[in-house]
C-alpha cells in the first residue's frame, strides 16, 4: 500500500480526521494543539496521526491535500483545512455546522 492509498483509506474510513504534530494528548506545535483545544470543545470524536512518527506520511500528507502545512482536518473524507481556516470556521459557527449533531460528529453534552 502507497502513502497515498494509507492516507485515502484513513480520510474515507472516519468521520473526522487530524493529521499533526504530535498527539491530541501531547501536540508538538500550538497550531495543532489549537485544532485538538477546538474540537475537543465541540465533544468531537476524531482520529489522529503523528505526521512525526513517519517522514513518508509528513511528505505524503502535504502531497495528498496539496497543502504545504501541518495541522490538516478531514471532515467525510473532504479537506477542510489547517490551524486557520479550523479557527475561523469555529468562530463564524461554520464549523459547528459542518460538524452538526443531525451528522452524528459532535455529542451533546
Amino acid at each position: 500500500m502507497t502513502i497515498a492509498e494509507f492516507i485515502s483509506n484513513e480520510v474515507n474510513a472516519n468521520e473526522v480526521v487530524l493529521f499533526m504534530k504530535g498527539s491530541p494528548s501531547s501536540p508538538a506545535c500550538g497550531f495543532s494543539a489549537q485544532v485538538v483545544r477546538i474540537l475537543d470543545h465541540l465533544g468531537v470524536t476524531f482520529k489522529s496521526h503523528d505526521i512525526y512518527q513517519s517522514e513518508e506520511l509528513r511528505r505524503g500528507i502535504k502531497a495528498y491535500s496539496d497543502w504545504p502545512t501541518i495541522p490538516q482536518l478531514y471532515v467525510r473524507g473532504e479537506f477542510v483545512g489547517g490551524c486557520d481556516i479550523v479557527t475561523e470556521m469555529f468562530r463564524s459557527g461554520e464549523l459547528q455546522q459542518l460538524l452538526s449533531a443531525e451528522h452524528q460528529i459532535v455529542h451533546s453534552s
